[in-house]
């Protein structure tokens, strides 16, 4: 049987089956990106059940999005060996057994390490989501749409992720923000074989170990270092870890230039647009993390609303950051994606003004609306960013662009989380430690409320009347002390980004436009020796797009 070749030539229409597969993939995708906020109103009474102190607390949230970020390119090429769907599978089940327990932890190391193992395990879901939808809409105005339902789907799951633990919280103990990922894996694991088709590259990538481990050893010390600089001051351990981890991050940039299949394609970063692109979203999109887990505190410790209704108060700053997600593709057709970001970016860093001068009397209002204009511009970030990225890098190299886009969305929301909730401990601790509330404390009251505003209130409750009251309005003013100056570095920041978008990305333009539509997804190096090798009389499909 002869084949038609112009008939190959033409990309293949989607089907129900297809449309189908993208509500499966979506279904993870909402859940790892839920699982990076999820966790700030649950913090304060993670804290407390757990005893942890700040350090541990942030880390509760910030380890999973550190892990994620240093895993993604690996578990990508780790995809392409062993079946991209496949490891899906072995992804959700692992994210099941994680998740309980996670929910079931008693201290917070045990937390701590089960977060990492959920990080480890969301790593393997999130490129094979992105990859499989690349495989499966062929055509680039399906595939544009596609993805745009992917990149929504990761922003709503960002927005409502506190919403979502505040009603788990008004009903359930706080371990329940982790078991609601098991029924949705188990869905991913009965559903997949069904409606996904397999993926595996006949000629993989040979993995180069030595540099998985230089890219997690760069990464946590210095996250680490830059965190315990930030809460205690200028001394040697955090200073070594830092340099330690820029000797390895040199490192592995030397060995990645080195490799014939390197793990990261460093030449990318030659392209000053690629970098500008890079920057954005990872600097965009960092600083709503930990913006949210300030604003989730504020309302629950400061406001006094009980989760669930702090959670409600977040609806209008999801909403806003759908709305502006849902509209910002479309808009592409006639504003090109660097300008849309610029915007979005100028609009989020005016919603920071407000919170520069709040007061622990400022009320409800202002902090809604500022949090609203702050994730309305973020929306086109979150949804042209990995197009942006794409758009920015040459053709050939858009699989690899497309696992940097990837990592810079959790690693910015990580740091986020990490440098700014450090900044603003630093801030509280530095109003408590010595003051005179604190000094009256026995030594071991002294640290717990030194601490954490929550640690603060739970000490003032059990103290006299005269040290009681001096003590919360001390902490907190110092808490929105810390949010004001996490407040000025987020607002300022983020103007700096939105210029660098306006100078550095006015001429990269949709990925969609230039006919790949995030085709990079899946190597365009690895899909033309599999049609090479197709004989002209034969009808089978390739191994590598074949459902199994």
């Amino acid at each position: 049987m002869n084949v038609n070749t112009a008939g190959r030539d033409t990309p293949r229409k989607a089907g129900i089956r297809e449309w189908l597969g993208l509500a499966v993939l979506a279904l993870p995708t909402l859940l790892l990106s839920i699982d990076v906020t999820v966790l700030n109103l649950a913090q304060p009474s993670l804290a407390a059940d757990l005893d942890a102190s700040s350090s541990e607390a942030l880390w509760f949230i910030d380890v999973y999005g550190f892990i994620v970020a240093g895993f993604l390119v690996t578990m990508g090429n780790l995809g392409d060996r062993i079946g991209r769907r496949r490891l899906m599978m072995i992804g959700a089940l692992g994210f099941a057994a994680a998740s309980v327990l996670a929910a079931y932890s008693s201290t917070p190391e045990m937390l701590i390490f089960a977060r990492a193992l959920l990080g480890f395990f969301g790593a393997t879901l999130m490129p094979a989501t992105l990859a499989l939808i690349s495989n499966m809409f062929t055509d680039p105005r399906q595939r544009a749409q596609a993805i745009a339902v992917w990149a929504g789907c990761f922003a709503s799951g960002v927005a409502i992720g506190p919403v979502v633990g505040g009603v788990l919280l008004e009903w359930f103990w706080w371990g329940s923000v982790f078991l609601i990922a098991v029924p949705v894996m188990l869905l991913l694991l009965v559903a997949a074989p069904l409606l996904l088709p397999e993926y595996r590259d006949p000629n993989p990538r040979r993995l180069d170990v030595l540099s998985v481990l230089f890219s997690l050893v760069a990464v946590i010390p210095v996250i680490w270092g830059i965190k315990r600089l930030a809460e205690d001051g200028v001394s040697w351990q955090p200073m070594a870890a830092v340099v330690v981890g820029f000797v390895f991050g040199a490192l592995f940039v030397f060995r990645q230039r080195r490799l014939a299949d390197p793990l990261l394609d460093i030449r990318l970063f030659s392209d000053r647009s690629f970098s500008a692109a890079l920057v954005v979203l990872l600097i965009g999109v960092g600083v709503s993390g930990g913006a949210y887990l300030y604003l989730s505190q504020h309302l629950q410790l400061v406001e006094g609303k009980e989760p669930m209704y702090a959670g409600l108060w977040l609806l209008p700053s999801a909403v806003a950051l759908m709305i502006t997600a849902g509209s910002s593709p479309p808009l592409t057709k006639w504003v090109r994606p660097g300008y849309l970001v610029g915007a979005g970016l100028l609009m989020s860093a005016l919603g920071y003004i407000p919170l520069m001068t709040l007061h622990p009397d400022s009320g409800m209002v202002p902090v809604v609306v500022a949090m609203s204009v702050i994730f309305g511009g973020l929306g086109p970030v979150f949804a042209l960013g990995t197009d942006l990225v794409v758009g920015a890098a040459p053709p050939e190299r858009a699989g690899s662009a497309a696992a940097m886009s990837e990592t810079a969305l959790e690693l910015g929301l990580a740091l986020g989380v990490s440098i700014l909730g450090s900044v603003g401990a630093s801030v509280f601790r530095g109003a408590l430690v010595g003051s005179d509330p604190v000094s009256a404390l026995p030594t071991g009251a002294a640290h717990d409320a030194s601490e954490t505003l929550a640690g603060a209130l739970a000490v003032a409750g059990q103290s006299p009347p005269e040290i009681a009251q001096p003590l919360s309005n001390l902490a907190f003013d110092a808490f929105t002390d810390g949010f004001n100056v996490a407040s000025i570095v987020c607002g300022v920041v983020v103007a700096v980004v939105a210029v660098a978008s306006f100078r550095f990305l006015r001429d990269v333009r949709p990925a969609e436009a230039e006919g790949s539509s995030f085709e990079g997804v899946v190597d365009s190096a690895e899909q033309e020796p599999l049609h090479s090798e197709r004989s002209a009389d034969s009808s089978e499909e390739p191994a590598a797009v074949r459902n199994t």
